[in-house]
C-alpha cells in the first residue's frame, strides 16, 4: 500500500514509512508539549498535495490561524472547522473528501444518541469509534489528539487505544526544549520507534541526528559519566549516563534513578556488590540519563555499573570510552541484539575504545575503535 509522506523524515520515522491510508493514529501529551503544532505544521505542508481538514474543538478558528501565522506557515489551502459534534465532522468530510483529517482533541467530542457529557468514557469511546469508521470506510487519514493523565498515560477508556491503528506519545518537559515522539502501538511499524524535534519559535523541527543533542558533555571530564549506545527503534541512540554515589545520613539510603528503571538500579547495585565486590549499601546512589531520555532496554546494565564504580571511587573513565551490555544476577554479561550497528554508530560519532559483551565482539574489526569483549563483570572492572 503506497504511503503518503508527511514532509517530516522523524514523524515519518515514527509511523513506519508514511501515513497509511484508512488508519487511525492516536497522538497523546502533556498540555504544551507540542501535539496541535505538529499537526498543524504537517496538516499545512500535506495540504499543498492533498485536501486536508484540520477540526478543532477547543480553539476558535481565529486562534488556529494566529498560532499558524505565528509558527510562518502557509494555510492557504488548509480547511479549517470549529465543531464537537461527530455527526457534522462527518458530515462536512463527506462533501470535501479530505485525505487527512485531525480532531484536536478526541476528549471534546460528543455523539447526538450517547447521553452522558464529552469527555466521559463512553462518549470518547463512541466518538473514537465513529471517527475511525469513517476513516476506514473513506481511506482517509485520521489523526486524533488525546489528553493525558498527570501519571504520562492517556485519558479516557482503555479500548481507544485498541481502536486505533496507530499510538503515539509526545514527551518533553518544559524546561527542555527538545520533544521525544514515540510510538507505543504501530500495526504498520517499529514499536517504540523514536522520533526527536527541537521546539524552536517557528514550531517543531526535526533532529535528524539526536545523538549529537545527547552528548553534549562538558569540557572537564567527570567522574561518574559514561557514554552508552541504547537500540530504539531501528536505530542506535548516544546517550550520556551519570551515576553519583555519596555518604547517606539515612538509616534507610536513597536509590534514585531518572530515566531508568528504578528497580533495576537496586538489583544491579546487589549484583555489583556480589560480584564485584563494592558495597554501596550505606550511601545513597543516584543515577541519570541526561537529556530527558527514557532508556526501556537493559543493555545500559553494564554502563550504569562502571559509572557508579567510577563515582564512588571517584575516577575519571576515558572521554571516548563507550560501553553497553547487559548484567545477569551471577555477573555475567550478557550480548545484546544490534551490537555491531551500535559499535558502528559509536565509531562514528569518534569514539576510540568500547566495551561490550564478549558475543558482540564484531569479527572483523570496526576502523577507528578498539574493541574490548568480556564475559563477566569483575572482567570489565579490571578493564577500568
Amino acid at each position: 500500500m503506497p504511503r503518503i509522506p508527511t514532509g517530516t523524515g522523524e514523524l515519518d520515522r515514527v509511523l513506519g514509512g508514511g501515513l497509511v491510508p484508512g488508519s487511525a493514529v492516536l497522538i497523546g501529551g502533556h498540555p504544551g508539549a507540542g501535539k496541535s503544532t505538529l499537526l498543524l505544521q504537517t496538516l499545512c505542508h500535506l495540504a499543498g498535495r492533498y485536501p486536508a481538514l484540520y477540526v478543532t474543538g477547543e480553539e476558535s478558528l481565529q486562534q488556529v490561524a494566529l498560532r499558524a501565522s505565528r509558527l510562518g506557515l502557509k494555510a492557504d489551502h488548509l480547511k479549517m472547522l470549529s465543531e464537537t459534534s461527530v455527526e457534522t465532522i462527518c458530515d462536512v468530510a463527506q462533501e470535501l473528501k479530505p485525505k487527512v483529517i485531525v480532531i484536536d482533541s478526541i476528549q471534546v467530542m460528543h455523539v447526538a444518541d450517547v447521553q452522558s457529557a464529552p469527555g466521559s468514557v463512553s462518549q470518547v469511546r463512541e466518538s473514537a469509534a465513529y471517527l475511525t469508521r469513517y476513516a476506514k470506510q473513506t481511506g482517509t487519514v485520521l489523526f486524533l489528539v488525546g489528553h493525558v493523565t498527570k501519571d504520562g498515560s492517556l485519558a479516557g477508556p482503555k479500548v481507544l487505544e485498541h481502536m486505533i491503528d496507530c499510538s503515539l506519545q509526545l514527551e518533553g518537559s518544559s524546561d527542555s526544549r527538545f520533544r521525544t515522539l514515540r510510538s507505543h502501538k504501530n500495526r504498520f511499524g517499529a514499536v517504540n520507534e523514536l522520533g526527536v524535534f527541537a521546539m524552536l519559535e517557528s514550531g517543531l523541527k526535526e533532529v535528524r541526528n539526536p545523538s549529537s543533542i545527547f552528548l553534549t558533555r562538558g569540557d572537564e571530564p567527570s567522574a561518574g559519566s559514561v557514554v552508552m549506545v541504547v537500540w530504539e527503534g531501528t536505530r542506535p541512540l548516544l546517550v550520556e549516563l551519570q551515576a553519583l554515589v555519596d555518604e547517606s545520613h539515612l538509616s534507610n539510603p536513597r536509590r534514585v534513578a531518572v530515566g531508568l528503571d528504578q528497580n533495576r538500579l537496586a538489583m544491579l547495585l546487589a549484583v555489583l556488590n556480589r560480584h564485584g565486590g563494592l558495597m554501596t549499601g550505606d550511601r545513597d546512589v543516584f543515577v541519570n540519563v541526561v537529556g530527558g531520555v527514557r532508556v526501556l532496554e537493559t543493555s545500559a546494565d553494564l554502563a550504569l555499573l562502571l559509572a557508579v564504580v567510577s563515582s564512588f571511587r571517584d575516577q575519571v573513565l576515558p572521554h571516548e570510552l563507550i560501553v553497553f551490555g547487559e548484567v545477569g544476577l551471577s555477573g555475567e554479561i550478557r550480548p545484546v541484539p544490534n551490537g555491531q550497528e551500535r559499535i558502528r554508530e559509536a565509531a562514528k560519532h569518534g569514539f576510540k575504545k568500547a566495551i561490550v559483551p564478549k558475543a558482540n565482539v564484531p569479527k572483523e574489526p570496526v576502523p577507528g575503535i578498539q574493541v574490548i569483549g568480556v564475559s563477566i563483570l569483575a572482567d570489565a572492572l579490571d578493564h577500568i
